[in-house]
């Protein structure tokens, strides 16, 4: 395993570059033209493998931004890195709009902190806008009998490392929980991390390990009502209306643990600022349609709906929690 990356405090200076105007568009004398956009189709990465909720997410939003845009928005998933990929390949894409990316915000805000970062996340990466939270659930396969949490906190007690917990990755939000988890109650767990949720879940249903934590989706909650997985707990600010019989994290006492994640669009760094808030404006909107607020609603996701002001500091701010985090759980990334 690779060492983790020193967690130094933001100031305010690195707050306010990931809001800064930047040259070109916007920074020209009063009443200039900017340039027209879009001029080509846009390229939407998705930083997780098809077929998890993230994927299912990004290409509603696709679907109604080519309608608001008329363009194309290709969706283009680029897996690895617990997301970290998908996210380098857009810091790296030209700074005109042509080129997103979908992601929670662990590859930003979090990832960084382990190990050696694989781009700058304050000067790479342009927030645009939150698009939703999503509450992370903790699991049980049918490879263990585990009922609930404090049975299975027994468990990985008396056995210490015999039970599997897979995530969708080293750097995950889930693998923060786990780590949390095992910091608090001296329970100690086998990680195993994944690439994304798809094959997890697909994994998790033929029983190839006792335990996950994932993010919610329509998916995961029909298979807990078909009884093909057992959920022991939820990472979330309340129960779910969905599985109010399951509590949260915080109500056994771990708020430390009880954990949701956030998902939003990111640009390159140094797009303009104007061309910033014409995206966030238009991702805003597209989330205000009931039809896509009744399908984020479903799978107990919630739209975010925030400034661009807002969006920006909150990326800034959860970028330093979780570096106080990956400290104090002494997290280490992936050698």
């Amino acid at each position: 395993m690779s060492e983790r990356a020193p967690c130094r405090p933001l100031s305010r200076r690195q707050v306010l570059a990931w809001g800064a105007v930047a040259c070109g568009w916007g920074a020209g004398p009063a009443g200039a033209q900017t340039p027209p956009w879009p001029v080509r189709p846009i390229k939407l990465v998705v930083a997780y493998p098809p077929g998890g909720l993230s994927d299912t997410v990004a290409r509603w939003l696709a679907e109604r931004l080519a309608t608001r845009w008329n363009v194309p928005v290709l969706v283009d998933n680029k897996a690895g890195a617990s997301g970290g990929l998908g996210v380098q390949a857009v810091a790296k894409s030209p700074p005109d709009g042509h080129t997103l990316v979908f992601s929670a915000l662990s590859p930003v805000t979090l990832s960084p902190h382990l190990g050696k970062p694989l781009f700058d996340p304050l000067q790479d990466i342009a927030p645009v806008s939150g698009v939703m939270t999503s509450p992370v659930l903790l699991l049980a396969t049918s490879a263990t009998p585990v009922l609930d949490i404090k049975s299975l906190l027994a468990a990985a007690k008396a056995q210490p490392g015999a039970l599997r917990w897979a995530t969708s990755g080293t750097a995950s939000l889930g693998h923060v929980m786990l780590e949390q988890l095992q910091v608090l109650t001296q329970a100690v767990f086998s990680h195993i991390p994944y690439k994304g949720g798809g094959q997890q879940i697909t994994d998790a249903l033929s029983g190839q390990f006792e335990l996950l934590s994932v993010n919610s989706s329509p998916a995961v909650l029909q298979h807990i009502k078909d009884g093909k997985l057992r959920p022991l707990a939820v990472g979330s600010p309340a129960r779910l209306e969905s599985l109010p019989q399951v509590p949260t994290l915080a109500e056994r006492g771990w708020a430390a643990a009880n954990l949701s994640s956030q998902f939003g669009v990111f640009a390159p760094g140094g797009t303009p600022q104007v061309l910033l808030e014409r995206l966030h404006a238009d991702l805003q909107a597209v989330l205000s349609q009931a039809a896509l607020r009744e399908r984020l609603l479903a799978a107990e996701c919630l739209p975010l709906k925030s400034s661009l002001a807002e969006f920006t500091r909150s990326v800034a701010q959860e970028f330093d929690a979780m570096g106080r985090i990956v400290k104090a759980a002494r997290i280490v990334g992936e050698s």
